[in-house]
C-alpha cells in the first residue's frame, strides 16, 4: 500500500473513534445543569455503564486498534529484554495493562480513591519502561 492510502485508513479510523467518543460524551446525563460524570449512561440498564467505565473500554479498544495497525504496517520480530523472554508489542501492552492494574490497586490501598492522578502518572512511567526495556 502507498503512504497516502495508509493516511486515509488512519484518518477514517480516527474519525470513527472520535465519533464514538462524542456519542459517549453526549450520553453523559445532566443533572441540575451540570454533567453527572458518574451517572448511568443508560438508565435502568442491567449494568451501570458510567462515562469513566465507557472511557476505559474506549481507551482499550483504541490501544488494540493502534497495535493492530502497527503490526500490519510495521511487522516486527520478537525481542528479548530484561525479563529474558521474547516479547512483541502486544505482549508488552498486556504486561503494561496488567502491571497498571496492580499499581492502581496498590495506590488505592495506600492513598485511597481521591488521588488517582498519581497512580496514572506512575503507570505512564511504567508503560514507557516496559515498552523500552522489556
Amino acid at each position: 500500500m502507498t503512504a497516502s492510502r495508509w493516511t486515509v485508513i488512519y484518518l477514517v479510523i480516527a474519525a470513527i473513534m472520535l465519533a464514538i467518543l462524542a456519542v459517549l460524551y453526549a450520553a453523559v446525563p445532566v443533572k441540575d445543569g451540570a454533567k453527572e460524570w458518574t451517572g448511568q449512561l443508560i438508565p435502568g440498564f442491567w449494568m451501570a455503564w458510567t462515562f469513566p467505565v465507557a472511557l476505559f473500554f474506549w481507551c482499550i479498544a483504541a490501544l488494540l486498534i493502534v497495535m493492530t495497525l502497527l503490526a500490519i504496517r510495521f511487522p516486527e520480530t520478537p525481542r528479548v529484554g530484561i525479563l529474558r523472554i521474547e516479547t512483541t508489542r502486544g505482549d508488552r501492552l498486556f504486561i503494561t495493562l496488567l502491571g497498571s492494574a496492580f499499581i492502581h490497586l496498590g495506590w488505592l490501598y495506600v492513598a485511597g480513591p481521591d488521588a488517582l492522578w498519581g497512580a496514572l502518572i506512575l503507570c505512564l512511567a511504567y508503560a514507557a519502561a516496559v515498552f523500552r526495556w522489556v
